[in-house]
């Protein structure tokens, strides 16, 4: 199917203005993969008409590096987000994002605290300040994002409701490549042997959930399990290890309830995350 492609503010007010409703959104920093694709999927079954937003959001990178070398495929995704059945691509360059003057930022306060905060000190006043603005824009009723990204749902999801936005957030399951690795735009970073020595981080969640599953319930011994199978693979250089409430992400003694497993390792210059809940 066709897919228009809107580059401005106000292009993509009046496009919207017109559409059939209900609308839904997904958000994206470009470079797309099945993951993304699930999203739009997704968000074709339960709406009228589908928006993806294309956005290197500079003000969510912590090393300047890092976004310079963040992949730019403009055409491969806008094809993909035709073959997935979205009707608009909003790719906006900085200046539509952030007006000259603008001066806002969107801080959500506890739950950014702890495990992708404090690795990533800034990184969500990024994602939320740029959600909030795209959820402005764009008015959806349903926007989407991946499990993956656990604790950045959990923060959206507040801050929608914080902030009485009004767009309900939807959330997707992680997609995986057939060994467990999660799929991920950084990814295609990693070199062969980085690629091969991966999916030990399923496998580290898999041990955890295994041990959960067999009666254990103690939170150290599940992040014990998952270290120890890090611990396997030379080429993982965790960042941190975490059982958590899932409500809060504080981390958990006992589990007396729903917990969330996560981890953030890194394989030379690249960063992967990952989590599995439990209960």
């Amino acid at each position: 199917m066709a897919v228009r492609v809107v580059r401005t503010r106000a292009e993509l007010r009046g496009t919207l203005a017109g559409a059939p409703q209900p609308l839904g959104l997904v958000t994206t920093l470009g470079a797309l993969h099945q993951g993304h694709a699930s999203l739009i999927e997704r968000a074709r079954m339960e709406n009228a008409s589908v928006l993806v937003t294309i956005f290197v959001n500079p003000t969510q990178f912590n090393e300047p590096a890092d976004y310079e070398r963040y992949p730019r495929t403009e055409d491969a995704d806008v094809e993909l987000c035709a073959r997935s059945g979205a009707d608009f691509v909003f790719i906006p360059t900085v200046d539509q994002v952030y007006p000259a003057g603008s001066d806002t930022v969107v801080r959500v306060g506890a739950l950014t605290q702890p495990l992708e905060g404090a690795a990533r000190p800034g990184h969500f006043e990024g994602v939320t300040t740029v959600v909030a603005i795209l959820l402005g824009l764009a008015r959806a009723d349903r926007a989407y994002f991946g499990q993956k990204d656990a604790q950045q749902l959990l923060v959206i999801r507040r801050m929608a409701e914080d902030l009485a936005i009004g767009t309900d957030v939807v959330a997707c399951s992680t997609v995986r490549e057939p060994d467990g690795l999660a799929l991920s735009s950084r990814n295609v970073r990693l070199k062969p042997e980085e690629r091969a020595a991966a999916p030990v981080l399923r496998r580290a969640l898999l041990a955890a959930r295994d041990l959960y599953g067999a009666g254990e319930r103690d939170g150290d011994a599940l992040r014990a399990v998952m270290i120890q199978v890090l611990a396997s693979e030379p080429l993982a250089n965790p960042e941190y290890v975490s059982c958590a409430d899932p409500g809060t992400l504080q981390e958990l003694g006992r589990i007396d309830g729903p917990a969330l497993l996560s981890m953030a390792v890194r394989f030379g210059a690249v960063r992967l995350i990952d989590n599995e809940p439990l209960g």
